[in-house]
């Protein structure tokens, strides 16, 4: 059946074909293309067409099957694009919340065997249907929310096996979930125990054994170290790219979380997707970033949950770089998939424009993931991925309103979604 939805207040990121766009960067965040009082139409789960409702007596006529959806008052959205998220994983980690309230850092918590570390215990007593059936549980919350595609990443497994079983837990999520679903193998997340005192066993175990398996069952798009302080080095992190360079797998990397690590070199140099977290970015880095086709990602919840210092969004914009966002979904360092959340952190924290903030969730986040071909704006002949919001007064209402679910209908693929 065909949608077609009248009298939106505002249609938010429209994208025409002579204003095609990847993504955003610098001084063009602060610019948001939208279209008051607008039609969108969609069929065959694709966006068909959209304008202002002067023109919308043409879509009406000769429809006996077409779905009228009445959005006075209300906005539409593209759907979220978080493109770094954690969302397999067995059980939660809440004591080591009230670890860190006590004043324990990540790293001796890390370092006492908690982290993540400790959901490696919990992975390897998990089997496939508890993992499917928790990480539903939380893709339908997410979807709550307006997400309409996640980046998924292995690494609580740190072994071949329980890496390759998380891996094939996201491909049934892929055939299960309606969203858009990237795989992203994190072998190299932390270093197992048994290995503490030879970390070069490790990292060889990543490449000789678990790179191979992913690529023989095709199990991920994407590969990510975790290169920082006391996890992997930049040495390191080279040879695992390398290696899965040779396999047709696409860096996406944690960078520069806990210090100036050289994570953002590293993946630049490998033509990383993605560098992601990026607390610690200077010059140097910058400038790396701003000759590059990869895109600089902040997680703000992390970064809030942790109590560390925010990623310089502001000077990255201003030296002419775009930004995502992502809500790093994950049981120890950011315990949410609210990508409304996320928005108003952006705008709160780190002082981005709503403008800013929602490209860097809708197209931005789209190009971190590899899909702002088909997802991120309103585009004719993009998925349609969208979401109706509640009578709102302006777009600079969702990321304002923080402590409030601001979606009233998301349409994912073409179908209206329960909520």
């Amino acid at each position: 059946m065909e949608i077609l939805i009248k009298n939106i207040k505002e249609l938010i990121q429209v994208e025409t074909a002579e204003a095609k766009k990847l993504k955003v960067s610098g001084s063009e965040m602060a610019k948001l293309p939208t279209l008051k009082n607008a039609f969108l139409h969609i069929a065959d789960g694709k966006i068909k067409a959209f304008g202002s409702m002067e023109d919308v007596s043409g879509v009406e006529s000769d429809k006996n099957d077409l779905n009228i959806m009445d959005a006075g008052g209300k906005m539409v959205f593209p759907a979220w694009c978080d493109s770094h998220t954690h969302i397999v994983y067995p059980g939660s980690r809440e004591i080591e919340y009230i670890d860190k309230i006590r004043g324990l850092s990540y790293e001796e918590i890390a370092k006492r065997g908690g982290g993540i570390l400790n959901s490696a215990k919990k992975m390897h007593n998990a089997t496939e249907d508890e993992l499917v059936e928790q990480a539903m549980k939380r893709i339908d919350e997410v979807i709550l929310y307006g997400t309409g595609a996640l980046e998924i990443k292995s690494g609580y497994g740190l072994n071949v096996e329980d890496e390759i079983k998380m891996l094939r837990v996201i491909k049934r999520l892929k055939s299960l979930s309606p969203l858009t679903i990237k795989a992203t193998f994190l072998g190299a997340h932390a270093v197992p125990q048994e290995y503490k005192n030879n970390q070069k066993a490790y990292v060889d175990l990543v490449i000789n054994e678990m790179l191979p398996r992913v690529a023989e069952e095709k199990l991920a798009e994407y590969v990510d170290v975790f290169c920082d302080r006391g996890f992997f080095t930049v040495e390191e992190t080279d040879r695992i790219l390398a290696a899965a360079a040779k396999l047709g797998l696409i860096p996406k990397i944690h960078a520069n979380e806990l210090d100036y690590s050289g994570g953002i070199q590293v993946g630049v140099k490998h033509g990383a997707l993605s560098v992601d977290h990026l607390e610690y970015t200077g010059e140097e880095e910058i400038r790396i970033l701003k000759d590059s086709g990869t895109m600089p990602t902040i997680l703000p919840g992390a970064a809030f949950f942790l109590g560390m210092i925010n990623a310089p969004a502001r000077k990255m914009m201003d030296a002419g770089l775009p930004l995502a966002l992502a809500s790093d979904y994950n049981p120890g360092s950011s315990p949410s998939g609210n990508m409304q959340l996320i928005l108003s952190l952006a705008c709160i924290q780190y002082k981005m424009l709503p403008e800013e903030a929602i490209n860097a969730i809708t197209i931005n986040g789209a190009y971190a993931m590899g899909v702002s071909e088909e997802l991120g704006s309103i585009a004719v002949g993009k998925k349609a991925n969208i979401f109706i919001t509640k009578e709102i007064p302006s777009y600079e209402f969702m990321p304002y309103a923080y402590g409030s679910n601001k979606v009233e209908t998301v349409i994912i693929n073409g179908v209206v979604k329960e909520i």
